[in-house]
């Protein structure tokens, strides 16, 4: 919590536009005192939360890391969520491919997680949500950093742990969790949804032909990179 708070309140200094003395001396205290609650070497009390919520015009909750919401509000239910597809011709300005490889994969994921929520498995969802939330993370932050100039304090992982792979590992953990999940859902209720062809057709008109998609283009490149490692030996 001390790490989130300390990123938090030097990230906001910075979007603000102020320099650290001119932060300090709005909010009443040394610059030398905010070097250290903005590095974490001190922690603040309650008074200076205060102060620094109402300087940055954020909530307690959101200083704290808590919410992700500046305000303060936290999701309570999936229907409080914005959701993307909903919107009318939503299409992903300047890429058509954009626009058609995010609906194969939202539809795709859209069937995984249904299925998922059939099974009643809590782990098996929570342990999906990591793996696929780690990989947009990935894929995010390559992007994030891609030109060389932009300031990775964004994130909380170091930069020297991204590079050296430390998201696949978590990636690699996560979908460990998630076949122990499932392999306990086995054992204990034995049951799942029917995902033969004819079963998911029924199921996810329309979803299921993005699934089936993902399938055959994700086997296709696979093969092929191994294919071509054989041919490389």
């Amino acid at each position: 919590m001390a790490s989130d708070f300390s990123r938090c309140l030097s990230l906001l200094r910075q979007e603000r536009g102020v320099s650290q003395r001119a932060a300090a001396k709005d909010l009443g205290i040394s610059q030398a005192l905010l070097s250290h609650y903005e590095n974490g070497v001190r922690e603040p009390g309650l008074a200076f939360v205060v102060k620094a919520c109402n300087y940055y015009h954020v909530s307690a909750d959101f200083l704290l890391g808590r919410t992700l919401s500046r305000d303060g509000t936290t999701i309570v239910s999936a229907d409080e969520l914005y959701d993307y597809s909903a919107e009318k011709d939503n299409v992903l300005h300047g890429s058509i491919m954009a626009t058609l490889n995010k609906k194969l994969l939202v539809n795709s994921v859209g069937v995984l997680f249904d299925l998922l929520g059939k099974t009643g498995s809590k782990q098996a969802i929570s342990a999906a949500a990591d793996y696929l939330g780690t990989a947009v993370y990935t894929m995010f932050r390559h992007l994030f950093r891609a030109n060389g100039t932009q300031n990775e304090d964004f994130f909380s992982v170091p930069a020297r742990h991204f590079v050296v792979g430390v998201p696949r590992a978590d990636m690699i953990c996560a979908e460990a969790d998630y076949v122990d999940a499932l392999a306990t859902h086995a054992k204990e209720k034995g049951t799942f949804p029917p995902m033969n062809n004819d079963a998911l057709t029924e199921s996810y008109p329309g979803l299921y032909q993005s699934l089936l998609q993902i399938i055959h283009t994700t086997g296709a490149r696979i093969n092929r990179r191994v294919e071509a490692r054989r041919n490389d030996r």
